[in-house]
């Protein structure tokens, strides 16, 4: 069905800055990234490469309180990019090579005590275009714009010396922003996912553990 060689480059340069005002954290920063895109497609009789370059900046700007030594409180704003199929790029099927995605963060950090840290943020993605594959073609198609809402829940726990516990939690609400209610459904975006386990490191050199990982039922 897709048979051709695929030829991806991504270059980036990223400018960090920490501005501290005791209590107060502001940590503006940008990063820029230039992709290049090449498809050779074995199966169009023309045998030729094509390419695409795109370039796209992507500001953020995170905002951190430390109330009292062991809490912090975070906003955390940024723009980024979804991945693309070098073949949906190619043929410029999608609104933008590079769709441009804004996501928010407000959350905590907490350690109650030495051996506990607890985390939790409420989260927005909204994505000027969703990708969704599509096995029969053997494609990548843009599915429109959608937008992701959720809360997120985990913790950290030593138990003893030598034995650790971590478990994460995590709801979202995944939406179509261009298909009517009820077919606006996004494809393989579970609403509720959990992962978590212990962990030991011995002192005499033992190490291991066990694992979880769960996935709710998805469209």
């Amino acid at each position: 069905i897709q048979f051709g060689d695929v030829y991806e480059s991504n270059v980036y340069a990223f400018f960090n800055t920490e501005i501290d005002f005791g209590k107060w954290m502001i940590n503006p920063s940008i990063r820029a990234d230039y992709f290049n895109f090449e498809y050779n497609n074995h199966l169009d009789t023309d045998y030729k490469t094509k390419s695409l370059s795109a370039l796209l900046p992507s500001p953020k700007l995170n905002i951190i309180y430390h109330p009292i030594k062991n809490l912090q409180i975070f906003l955390k704003n940024g723009i980024g990019f979804h991945s693309n199929d070098t073949r949906v790029s190619i043929a410029k099927t999608a609104n933008e090579v590079l769709p441009k995605v804004l996501g928010n963060d407000l959350g905590i950090m907490w350690k109650p005590y030495q051996k506990l840290i607890i985390h939790s943020a409420l989260w927005s993605i909204l994505s000027e275009q969703e990708f969704v594959y599509v096995g029969d073609e053997g494609v990548v198609e843009p599915g429109g714009a959608s937008h992701r809402m959720g809360i997120d829940f985990g913790l950290r726990m030593q138990l003893n010396d030598w034995i650790f516990a971590y478990a994460d939690l995590n709801y979202c609400l995944a939406k179509a922003l261009e298909e009517p209610a009820g077919s606006n459904y996004i494809p393989l975006a579970p609403d509720f996912t959990s992962t978590g386990g212990l962990s030991f490191h011995h002192h005499t050199g033992i190490e291991g553990g066990i694992r979880y990982r769960y996935v709710d039922n998805r469209p």
